[in-house]
């Protein structure tokens, strides 16, 4: 009787210790979203990556050794195909909404709330960052509402209205309007409150009295991307730096806990230019930019969840579309320039012939409908599992952090 009793005690003990561990609140919340990124650009890179390290098969990235994976559907309000303001409304949001939206429902009128004012009001201290411009499609998904997504002066006024803690990466696209000769966001933005500043540096060393700042990582506003990573020179800004500088100033500021949204923009570009080896160096920047996200989850790994996505598959990637299934990926190497620095028909020519050297075909210079890996790990990463749809990812990350959605 005695044994029996100690069997159920120490079931019970296990029982209890798995539903603790299933039941841990994500204090700490990162999302990546790289933009255009379907498996087969993950696929790509790790089997580039593999073929460097003399191996065939794949070499993980950060995000591909995460122990939950799940795929969500893209779909938007009014096409299978989305484009990215749509598809951030509905990872933003919960809701879908029309292509060329942001954060605005179909009828045009009635305005989506994002998760961001939803954390922010629960006390999270809130970051959102991008290696383009601030005010593109996916990062302002997470903080303005428009009908259109190219109404980019407009939405940068939004910025400062949100009240969120800290911007991060490339700097106000039409920071003047269209025309150029509206006051500057820039100005609105510093005399509603916040800090801008420039560069790597600045970025690091801001002051600790600081509470709101708006991070450009180029040196200065008139370049609103950064730059390319095959295209990169030594000391310009990365994706992992932009995270980097947002972790420090979000940790040094916060009592409750932090939501980061971090966007790996450019991958979406080099697959809609059919740059494979453009691809595959955004892919591996976004990696380095989670594993900055993963050494924080190290330190924190029971407040801590990340989760790694896209908004949608650009290009309709395809491995050995000849040859039999042989590939030179190591031909990769050879393309020193993205396809806008190559100019259109050298790059065209280059691009075109660098792919096939490598046994990668595209399908279309433009979206896809397919739907797009999702990795988790940390407390309730669990919830990331099977298939779902785009607009469950912001309702099962407050599930995760434990409030009503």
């Amino acid at each position: 009787m005695k044994k029996l009793s100690i069997t159920i005690l120490c079931i019970v003990m296990i029982f209890g210790a798995c539903f603790a561990q299933n039941n841990k609140k994500a204090k700490y919340i990162f999302l990546f979203i790289g933009d255009g990124m379907g498996i087969s650009h993950v696929t790509l890179t790790e089997a580039y990556l593999a073929d460097k390290a003399k191996k065939i098969g794949s070499e993980y990235l950060s995000f591909s050794k995460f122990p939950y994976t799940g795929f969500a559907t893209t779909y938007s309000a009014s096409h299978f195909t989305t484009c990215s303001s749509a598809a951030g409304t509905a990872f933003a949001t919960g809701y879908k909404t029309k292509n060329h939206m942001l954060g605005i429902a179909p009828d045009s009128v009635t305005k989506f709330k994002s998760i961001s004012y939803k954390l922010k009001e629960k006390g999270l201290k809130i970051g959102v960052s991008s290696n383009v411009g601030i005010n593109h499609a996916t990062p302002a998904s997470f903080y303005a509402n428009n009908v259109s997504r190219t109404a980019y002066y407009e939405i940068g006024l939004q910025l400062w209205q949100s009240g969120f803690d800290f911007f991060g990466g490339g700097s106000f696209l039409q920071d003047k309007g269209k025309t150029k000769d509206l006051q500057s966001l820039e100005e609105i933005t510093i005399n509603n409150g916040y800090v801008v500043t420039y560069g790597i540096k600045a970025a690091n060393e801001i002051p600790a009295n600081v509470e709101k700042v708006a991070a450009f990582f180029n040196e200065n506003i008139n370049v609103q991307n950064l730059s390319y990573a095959i295209n990169r020179k030594e000391g310009e800004a990365k994706l992992s730096d932009i995270v980097e500088a947002e972790i420090k100033f979000l940790k040094a500021r916060e009592d409750k806990g932090f939501f980061i949204m971090a966007e790996g923009g450019i991958i979406d570009w080099c697959a809609h230019d059919n740059d494979a080896a453009g691809t595959v160096k955004e892919v591996i920047d976004l990696s380095e930019a989670v594993q900055v996200a993963v050494d924080f989850y190290n330190e924190h790994p029971d407040e801590t969840l990340i989760i790694v996505t896209a908004d949608h598959e650009t290009g309709g990637i395809t491995l050995a579309r000849t040859g039999g299934g042989k590939h030179g990926f190591a031909s990769l190497d050879g393309q020193t320039g993205s396809f806008g620095t190559l100019g259109k028909e050298r790059g065209r020519a280059i691009c075109d012939s660098i792919n096939n050297a490598a046994g990668v075909g595209f399908s279309t210079i433009g979206h896809t409908g397919i739907v797009v890996p999702v990795y988790a790990i940390g407390a309730g990463a669990e919830l990331f599992t099977g298939k779902f749809d785009n607009t469950d990812i912001p309702r099962k990350i407050m599930q995760a952090a434990g409030f009503e959605f």
